[in-house]
C-alpha cells in the first residue's frame, strides 16, 4: 500500500492546470457535467425530504423553488471544486476525463459559472423564501469550496470527516425554508448523512486508494492503510445506527421509519463486517454501492412515514 513519503513529488497546487488546450467553448454537456449530476441528485432528494417533514407549511411554488435553489446552490459547489482540483483529477484515471483536466472546458469559464450559481441560488432562496435557509445555503456553498476542497482535502486524511458536514446540510436546509430555523429534527437529519459520510467515501477510497496517492490526497487509506480505514468504516456504522434511529425519539417519525432504519443499519454494519474481513476489493465496492442505497432508502422510508402519518 502506498504511503506520503513521495508526495512531495506531485504537484498539488490549486494553479497547476494540465497543458491541454480548452476549445473556445465548451459544450453544453460540458457545463451539465461540472455540477456533478449524480452527486446533486441525492443532495437535492435529502433536501426535499427535508422540507416536507418538517413541521408547517409551504406554498407548492415556494417549495419548488427551495429545491432548485438547494441544487443549483449543490451544483455550483461541484463546479468551483472542480475548477479548483482540476490539477489532481488530471491524475486520477476517475476524474481525467472530467471537462477541465480533458481540456473541453476552460477553469475561468468553470469558476465563473459556479459563481454565478452560487450567488444566484443563494439571493433567490433569501427573497423567494426565507433568509434563513438562503444563509444556511451560503454556508453550504462556503464550506464546501473552502473549508473541505481548499483547506481540508489535499492536507488531512479527516478530510471526509469534517468536510462532509457540507453534503450534510441540504435537508437544514429544506427544515428552515418550511420553519425560518432549526430544529432537533432538523439537527438529527444533519447528523445521519455527517455519519454515514465516512463510510461511504472510505469505501470508494479502499479500491481507489492509488489514485489517491498518485494525486497527492491524503485519504485515510493512503495514510493509516486498509485496516485503520476498515476498523473506523466500522465504527462509523454502528455509530450510525442509533443516530439513524432518533428521529423515532423525537417523534418526527414512526414504525414505518423506524423498521427501515433498523433493517438498513443492520445490513450496513453488516457490509462493514465483510470490508473487515476482505482483503481484497469487492467487499468494498459493494459497500460503497450499498451505502448509497442505504441513504435513498432511509430518506425515502422517512417521507413515507411522514405521508403514512399524515394519512390518519
Amino acid at each position: 500500500m502506498a504511503d506520503l513519503s513521495d508526495l512531495s513529488t506531485v504537484s498539488i497546487g490549486p494553479l497547476a492546470a494540465p497543458a491541454a488546450k480548452a476549445p473556445a467553448a465548451a459544450a453544453v454537456a460540458d457545463y451539465i457535467a461540472i455540477l456533478k449530476p449524480r452527486v446533486m441528485s441525492l443532495v437535492v432528494f435529502t433536501g426535499a425530504v427535508g422540507l416536507a417533514v418538517a413541521p408547517g407549511h409551504l406554498h407548492p411554488v415556494l417549495a419548488v423553488v427551495a429545491v432548485l435553489c438547494i441544487a443549483v446552490g449543490a451544483g455550483a459547489s461541484g463546479a468551483i471544486n472542480m475548477w479548483y482540483d482540476r490539477d489532481i483529477d488530471a491524475v486520477m484515471r476517475r476524474t481525467a476525463a472530467r471537462p477541465l483536466p480533458s481540456g473541453r472546458m476552460l477553469p475561468g469559464e468553470a469558476l465563473g459559472f459556479g459563481a454565478v450559481l452560487a450567488v444566484g441560488s443563494v439571493a433567490v432562496m433569501g427573497l423567494a423564501v426565507n433568509w434563513v435557509a438562503a444563509e444556511l445555503l451560503a454556508l453550504t456553498i462556503a464550506f464546501y469550496v473552502f473549508v473541505y476542497t481548499v483547506w481540508l482535502k489535499r492536507r488531512t486524511p479527516q478530510n471526509i470527516v469534517i468536510g462532509g458536514a457540507a453534503g450534510a446540510f441540504p435537508p437544514m436546509i429544506g427544515w428552515a425554508a418550511v420553519t425560518g430555523g432549526i430544529g432537533w429534527g432538523a439537527v438529527i437529519l444533519f447528523a445521519i448523512i455527517f455519519f454515514w459520510t465516512p463510510p461511504h467515501f472510505w469505501a470508494l477510497s479502499l479500491y481507489r486508494s492509488q489514485d489517491y496517492a498518485a494525486a497527492g490526497v491524503p485519504m485515510l487509506p493512503v495514510v493509516a492503510g486498509p485496516r485503520e480505514t476498515k476498523r473506523q468504516m466500522l465504527l462509523y456504522t454502528i455509530v450510525l445506527f442509533p443516530v439513524a434511529l432518533a428521529p423515532c425519539l423525537l417523534g418526527l417519525a414512526g414504525p414505518i421509519y423506524g423498521a427501515a432504519a433498523t433493517l438498513l443499519g443492520l445490513v450496513f454494519i453488516g457490509a462493514a463486517l465483510q470490508v473487515w474481513r476482505d482483503d481484497g476489493q469487492m467487499a468494498a465496492r459493494r459497500m460503497f454501492g450499498f451505502s448509497l442505497l442505504y441513504l435513498f432508502l432511509i430518506f425515502s422510508a422517512l417521507l413515507a412515514d411522514h405521508i403514512a402519518g399524515a394519512m390518519l
